[in-house]
């Protein structure tokens, strides 16, 4: 059910006391490396915005600096989920949504205010601060172990942990043991700090979250109906301008064949026999039709026979690699399988191509990747209603997302990604 997620269970199996002393190794990590990460950037960003009209050296900067950004959340979004053992999707770049450099472009920019890496930042800059205060307690342990044992040594006063002026001897144990404390509970107060802000910048609120779920549904719902209207609309053609007219023709040709038969048999049994060919030609399309609208092959065998059997049927030459270790859903497959199917029609009508790869891993993630590439002439678009329109809107509404690119010349690319358990 889907109320399990709002109160994770691994979060309350954990013990707390090696929760918690994870937590302070983390502040302390993140203490050391924080401020020469953030060095890091500062000098890229101030070097990119000298450099920028310095031939494209500050622009090629500032793009690196934006994927820094995102490896930097993607990290700490990472390490917050496993450290509290909170279910939190990973971050994730902003996928393209035009093919070519200017998608490239439009995905760079989107994840330069993505909201959710800033948020990850934030929460990353705030662990480098105290994490270097957890940094300064552990040392205000050390001293005030060693000066526990101050009058061991003779000396008049010792100095105080961060310099300044002396303390007296004779306070030295009382100010040690009090030091102790203070520090063991600054540390112990800093980590469970770290929790609360972490949990609550980096993860998810409950209605954020339902707020996302409800955006992601309706695209998805909106992507079915779409993919559902151009679906039927190829449906329509393929009868209107395949089958129906080659029915028509066939039962013409019969009614041609019935006048004849008494005073010219011959031109009758010829009119039959073209009857009889026609019909096995609207039979072998109205297959062809019905394997477009459910693969059963799929369903029996799984993706990599279906793909095959695809593949044999392609009127260019296929080079087929598909590795998968097991089975996805059934919406999932059917996703890949017609993305794939319609992506080597277009080829072989429109791109001219003499041959296509396709390319199809079950990715560790529980993701269904493909890939399918022509040599054609490219300048492939989406148009609405067509057939990469409706790979587009059957992506969606499996959940996954769909990339081309086609540049004028060739070659032409496609790329989806759709969820296993979609």
């Amino acid at each position: 059910m889907t109320t399990q997620t709002a109160t994770p269970p691994e979060v309350t199996a954990t013990k707390p006391p090696l929760r918690l002393f994870l937590s302070i190794l983390h502040l302390a990590g993140i203490g050391v490396i924080g401020g020469f990460i953030f060095a890091t950037l500062s000098g890229l960003l101030g070097t990119g915005l000298g450099l920028l009209f310095a031939a494209g050296i500050g622009a090629v900067l500032l793009v690196g600096l934006v994927y820094a950004l995102f490896g930097v959340g993607w990290f700490e979004v990472a390490r917050v989920g496993a450290l509290y053992r909170t279910p939190i999707a990973p971050l994730r770049w902003r996928p393209r949504d035009r093919p070519g450099f200017v998608g490239w472009l439009r995905s760079l920019g989107r994840q330069s205010i993505d909201g959710r890496m800033w948020r990850a930042l934030a929460n990353f800059a705030i662990t480098a601060v105290l994490g270097w205060i957890v940094l300064r307690l552990a040392w205000g342990i050390v001293w005030s172990v060693i000066i526990c044992f101050a009058p061991l040594t003779g000396a008049d006063t010792v100095i105080g942990p961060f310099g300044g002026g002396g303390i007296a001897v004779a306070w030295a144990p009382v100010v040690g043991i009090l030091g102790l404390a203070a520090s063991l509970a600054g540390i112990i107060g800093l980590a469970l700090l770290h929790r609360v802000l972490a949990l609550s910048i980096v993860v998810r609120s409950r209605e954020a979250e339902l707020t996302e779920r409800v955006r992601t549904s309706s695209a998805q719902r909106e992507g079915a109906v779409r993919a559902a209207d151009v679906e039927r609309t190829r449906i329509e053609r393929d009868l209107h301008d395949g089958v129906q007219p080659r029915l028509v023709s066939v039962g013409m040709t019969l009614g041609l064949a019935q006048q004849k038969i008494d005073h010219d048999p011959d031109a009758a049994k010829e009119l039959i026999a073209e009857a009889h060919t026609s019909t096995k030609a609207a039979i072998t399309e109205l297959r062809q039709l019905a394997r477009g609208i459910h693969a059963s092959v799929l369903d029996d065998r799984g993706l990599d026979a279906a793909l095959s059997a695809l593949a044999g049927r392609s009127h260019i030459p296929v080079s087929l690699d598909v590795r998968m270790d097991g089975r996805c859903s059934r919406e999932a497959e059917a996703a890949v399988y017609f993305s794939i199917a319609e992506s080597l029609t277009n080829a072989a009508k429109h791109s001219r191509a003499s041959a296509a790869r396709v390319t199809v891993r079950l990715r560790d993630s529980g993701v269904l990747w493909a890939r399918v590439e022509d040599n054609g002439i490219g300048g492939a678009q989406v148009q609405p209603g067509g057939g990469l329109d409706g790979i587009a809107n059957r992506v969606l509404a499996a959940g996954g997302t769909f990339r081309l690119e086609s540049p004028v010349g060739g070659p032409t690319s496609l790329e989806v990604n759709v969820p296993c358990a979609s």
